[in-house]
C-alpha cells in the first residue's frame, strides 16, 4: 500500500455509506460525497484501474473543491501517470488548502525533491517535519536527509537524518540512510554500526544485504561479504540487486 495515500482512512468511508443508509430521505453532503469517492479513487489507484481512480478522484474534487485529500490524490495519480504539470498543481494546491496539515506538507515536499527542485523540497519537509502535531517528523526529516544527498550536500544529509533519529532512535530507514551516508564518505566502521542496528530492527531487503555487501569488502572483510551475496542470491534471486552481481 502506497503510504501517501494511507491517510485517508477505511473509517471515513464507512461512515459515508452508513450515512447513505440511514433513511432513504437523508442527504448526503458534498463533501461527504468527496470523502468516499476519494477512498473510492484510491482503491482503484492501488488496483492500477487508473482510468476509474481519475474518474473518482476528479469527480470528488469538483463535489468539494476545498477537500486537500482530493487534490493530494490527484496529485499522486498524475505524477504517477507522467503528467508532472497536472501532478505539481495538485498537490501544490492541496497544500494551500492545508498548509497545517504535515502528511500533504510532506508528500508535496517529496514530489518536488524527484523533480530536482531540492532546496525547495527540502523546506517542505522541514515545515512537516516542525508542525507540532505531526505523529512521525522522523519520515519527514528522514525525507530531507535522502533529498540533500541528492544535491548533493553530504553534511546536510547527515544532519538531517540524525535529527529523525533524535526524534526516533529506532527509525530503520534512517539508519539504513546513515550506513550508505557513512559507507560513501569512507567511515567503514559507522557504516557498519548503522546497518547493523537496522538489521535488528528490520528484515533484510535486497538493498540492505547489498549494502551490507559493500561495506564489507571497504572494511576487508572478504568472509563476511561472501556472506552477504549467498544471502542475497538466495533469497531475492530476481532482484535489481541480485542481477548486477551476476553481469
Amino acid at each position: 500500500m502506497d503510504k501517501r495515500l494511507a491517510r485517508v482512512g477505511l473509517v471515513a468511508a464507512m461512515a459515508v455509506l452508513a450515512a447513505c443508509a440511514t433513511t432513504d430521505n437523508s442527504k448526503v453532503s458534498d463533501h461527504d460525497a468527496a470523502r468516499f469517492n476519494v477512498q473510492l479513487g484510491i482503491s482503484y489507484l492501488q488496483r492500477g484501474d487508473l482510468q476509474e481512480a481519475r474518474e473518482k478522484l476528479e469527480r470528488a474534487a469538483e463535489q468539494d473543491p476545498s477537500f486537500a485529500d482530493a487534490q493530494a490524490a490527484l496529485g499522486i495519480l498524475y505524477e504517477r501517470v507522467g503528467d508532472l504539470g497536472r501532478a505539481g498543481q495538485h498537490l501544490r494546491r492541496a497544500t494551500q488548502l492545508a498548509p497545517d496539515d504535515p502528511s500533504i506538507v510532506n508528500n508535496y515536499g517529496g514530489f518536488l525533491c524527484r523533480r530536482g527542485e531540492r532546496a525547495e523540497g527540502i523546506e517542505y519537509f522541514r515545515r512537516a517535519a516542525q508542525n507540532a502535531f505531526y505523529r512521525t517528523p522522523e519520515i519527514a526529516w528522514t525525507n530531507a536527509g535522502v533529498c540533500a544527498r541528492g544535491i548533493p550536500d553530504p553534511e546536510l544529509a547527515e544532519q538531517f537524518l540524525r535529527r529523525a533519529l533524535e526524534v526516533n532512535r529506532n527509525h530503520a530507514e534512517a539508519l539504513l540512510q546513515l550506513a550508505d551516508l557513512s559507507l560513501s564518505q569512507g567511515e567503514t566502521l559507522n557504516a557498519r554500526a548503522f546497518l547493523q542496528r537496522y538489521e535488528s530492527l528490520r528484515a533484510a531487503t535486497p538493498y540492505s544485504l547489498e549494502l551490507g555487501r559493500r561495506i564489507e569488502l571497504a572494511a576487508g572483510d572478504h568472509q563476511a561479504a561472501a556472506a552477504y551475496t549467498r544471502r542475497l542470491l538466495q533469497d531475492f534471486p530476481d532482484s535489481a540487486e541480485a542481477g548486477r552481481l551476476e553481469r
